[in-house]
């Protein structure tokens, strides 16, 4: 099974608000190993970084306005993911800004590219009922890496070396842990999105 481990830096917290993804990171897992295969990038954002976005992952307006737009590197991006099965943690946030991005520039949704995402905040929850999950209390938990944040492409590889540990006595296709991507809107005046 082709799998690719996925996250985003972004300008803010709500791409309905006109947010925008700023650093891409994947990493290739193949029958549950790392192959050496990934796809990175920062990315001009044509748009302000909120202060409080900076102060999380340091990426400025200035660095990133030599950079390739989303348009540039999408063709690459869609390729690198295409029939796979996408881990990501938080999965609706940075699936909400990929579809954004995709929606854009008037390109199918991540449903119509890859075969189904795992959310690896829900598993863990489902594992570790009432226990911190974040990255970085997964990374102390399962003895991976150093949590310290460090961008897209490092808290990919964390959250690779961390899915491989969390379900390496689990079946596949555990209920609650692999899921065909769906969306409910809710009704909020945030107007966000949801996996189910």
């Amino acid at each position: 099974m082709r799998q690719v481990v996925i996250d985003t830096e972004t300008t803010g917290l709500n791409p309905q608000e006109g947010h925008r993804i700023i650093e891409l990171a994947c990493i290739e897992i193949i029958d549950r190993k790392l192959t050496g295969r990934r796809f990175h990038t920062f990315i001009n954002p044509e748009r302000v970084i909120d202060s409080g976005a900076i102060e999380v992952h340091g990426l400025t307006n200035e660095f990133l306005a030599d950079k390739p737009k989303f348009g540039d590197i999408v063709d690459g991006f869609i390729d690198f993911i295409r029939d796979a099965q996408l881990i990501i943690h938080n999965a609706s946030f940075d699936i909400g800004f990929l579809n954004r991005e995709l929606g854009l520039m008037g390109l199918p949704q991540i449903d119509s590219i890859c075969m189904a995402v795992v959310d690896s905040l829900r598993l863990a929850r489902t594992m570790h009922p009432g226990q911190r999950n974040s990255l970085g209390a997964l990374c102390q938990r399962y003895q991976v890496g150093n949590s310290q944040r460090d961008g897209a492409l490092h808290d990919a590889e964390l959250l690779a070396g961390i899915y491989l540990k969390m379900t390496a006595d689990q079946p596949e296709n555990t209920e609650g842990q692999v899921f065909k991507v769906r969306y409910l809107k809710l009704p909020n005046k945030r107007n966000e999105h949801r996996m189910v």
